[in-house]
């Protein structure tokens, strides 16, 4: 046989008290309290399924500070919890502030048993399917994230981040993923997703970094008709699409100082307006970003608010590059192969022993993602059932050593593939300017940050 739901009544007034547990223990499981200090023990001994309190509890006061204090108190403790109160006529304005601070219902003293009654049996029960609601919520969490295709990430270098990602992925925590271009920053972003109470919710993925300063806010907040010549209609943003889900920030460290400013505020607040409107606009969102920069020396030369790197990186996320997990080779290249060869109707179905030396054996300077494209290149090309080292179409990487090779101050350039010609013309740069990264760009007809992006790409320290 069921329980009944279990109250409890808080009141300083014994009468009071002894009056509402007459009328409410045919129907309900009674506990008393006379003050807040008891309130919050019985509430964190017991299992309750509503709190009827009253908000006055030292003589003579009628201010309600005592009982806005334990409301709050009782919300830490179990926000799903409904707790109704009691006031004296004539006190209404302290049950409306009660309610705004999360009470879900009032009642005037003298109450009418009949409306009483109904109240507490309509909160007892929203207070049940609400509980029942976030628990199937987290439940069908936990099966979303058991169901998630692994991860190809047998390689001990991934073994912390994957630890990280099941420890940080459930929680509201705003996470910066760095690494190298290629390296799969946007895939970690979506398994933090799916592995969080907001998996039901949308993910948006924007290029923060790519976007045009005159793009910047229509892309992110929004647009109205007519706030500028081509806004032929309303446009929704990214942070009102994620409303309630995940927004993924990709290339956040090329963001413009300017921009960055604005996402600040939005991401404080939670509060943008849409380019064209004077209408303040909301939205619940998590913040994933990542970048491939060394956003620790953005900051440092005033490239990168630290405000906003704060805001960002509650938690990092180092992504080793491809170089650095090669024990996590072969079973990507077998996961792009399958995928590929399916797409495209190809027989092909394993590498040889060649084509698998050759890729254990590469430097990966554009890491999975170029893994990826190799594969999808190897599957056209192959003309048997499995892929050939010479199907592979690997060159030599640009940072190795040319054996005999013409250096191009000797030489000219003739021979050297045009990853090899940029990589001795960025080394010749940064010889002529004596280390220095901002004359070796300006040398180089580059931004800054092309230039470390490239010099992370070729693996060439600098300063």
């Amino acid at each position: 046989m069921a329980s009944s739901p279990r109250i409890l009544i808080a009141d300083d007034q014994s009468d009071i008290v002894e009056a509402l547990r007459l009328l409410l223990k045919r129907e309900f499981t009674v506990h008393t309290a006379a003050s807040p200090a008891a309130v919050l023990e019985v509430a964190g001994r017991e299992e309750l399924d509503l709190v009827l309190m009253d908000l006055n509890y030292a003589r003579d006061t009628t201010s309600g500070k005592e009982g806005f204090e334990l409301l709050d108190k009782l919300r830490e403790l179990d926000a799903a919890l409904p707790v109704v109160v009691m006031t004296a006529w004539g006190s209404i304005e302290g049950a409306v502030e009660a309610v705004r601070r999360g009470a879900r219902d009032y009642v005037q003293k003298p109450w009418e048993s009949a409306r009483l009654l109904a109240t507490l049996r309509t909160q007892v029960e929203l207070g049940s399917a609400l509980r029942r609601s976030r628990r199937l919520e987290q439940e069908a969490s936990r099966q979303r994230a058991q169901q998630l295709p692994k991860m190809i990430a047998d390689a001990p270098a991934m073994k912390p981040v994957l630890a990280l990602i099941e420890r940080v992925a459930p929680s509201d925590a705003n996470v910066l993923i760095l690494g190298e271009h290629g390296t799969g920053k946007e895939v970690i972003a979506r398994r933090m997703h799916e592995g969080s109470l907001r998996a039901s919710k949308p993910f948006v993925a924007v290029d923060a970094g790519g976007l045009s300063p005159s793009l910047f806010e229509s892309e992110l907040f929004g647009h109205v008709r007519g706030a500028f010549t081509d806004a032929k209609a309303d446009r929704v943003g990214c942070f009102e699409l994620a409303d309630g889900g995940t927004l993924f920030l990709d290339e956040i460290g090329n963001l413009p100082i300017a921009q960055q400013v604005k996402l600040l505020r939005v991401i404080q607040t939670g509060e943008f307006h849409p380019v064209g409107s004077s209408r303040t606009r909301r939205a619940n969102v998590r913040v994933l970003a990542a970048t491939n920069v060394d956003i620790g020396r953005e900051v440092v030369e005033g490239r990168f608010r630290e405000d906003l790197l704060y805001r960002l990186n509650t938690v990092e996320v180092h992504l080793p590059p491809l170089r650095e997990r090669r024990e996590d080779i072969g079973g990507l290249a077998m996961h792009f192969l399958e995928r590929v060869a399916a797409r495209y109707g190809k027989p092909v179905r394993a590498l040889s022993p060649g084509a698998m030396r050759a890729l254990t054996e590469h430097s990966w300077p554009g890491n999975v993602r170029e893994l990826e494209h190799v594969m999808e290149r190897s599957v056209l090309m192959a003309t048997g059932d499995a892929i050939a080292a010479e199907d592979l179409g690997l060159r030599k990487p640009a940072h190795a050593p040319v054996a005999a090779a013409p250096t191009a101050d000797a030489a000219g350039d003739e021979g050297l593939t045009l990853e090899q010609i940029e990589y001795h013309a960025i080394q010749r740069a940064l010889a002529r300017a004596g280390g220095n990264v901002n004359d070796a760009a300006v040398a180089l007809g580059l931004s800054r940050s092309a230039l470390y992006r490239r010099l992370q790409a070729h693996g060439i320290k600098a300063g």
